[in-house]
């Protein structure tokens, strides 16, 4: 079982920034493929980031087109946390932001997850 809870979260004006932090109880995180998902009202929930084992101390990680070079995930595996650091915000980037652990590529091209956080709001003002 894993646990997973976010901090972070709040109220910031467009072009400002913030960090995301989510902390997993559990054993094997270094090895779990992480993600960063966001549902914003009336939409359907998207991925966002995502952090992967590449073998050794190698990590993969990628993004929807909408964030990149503006977000960045990361991990510390010795505090088995991983963080999304948002700069440059804008109001569509409004929503509930889920960490998530065990995320893949299922048929149908959506991503899935086996374990979630509750989730944090993020709101951008214009």
């Amino acid at each position: 079982q894993v646990q997973l809870v976010e901090s972070g979260g709040g109220l910031v004006q467009a072009g400002g920034s913030l960090r995301l932090s989510c902390a997993a109880s559990g054993r094997t995180f270094s090895s779990r493929t992480m993600g960063w998902f966001r549902q914003a009202p009336g939409k359907e929930r998207e991925i966002v980031a995502r952090i992967s084992w590449n073998g050794g101390s190698t990590y993969y990680t990628d993004y929807i087109d909408s964030v990149k070079g503006r977000f960045t995930i990361s991990r510390d595996n010795a505090k088995n946390t991983v963080y999304l650091q948002m700069n440059s915000l804008k109001p569509e980037d409004t929503a509930v932001y889920y960490c998530a652990a065990n995320t893949r590529v299922v048929p149908g091209g959506r991503y899935e997850s086996d374990y979630w956080g509750q989730g944090t709001q993020v709101t951008v003002s214009s």
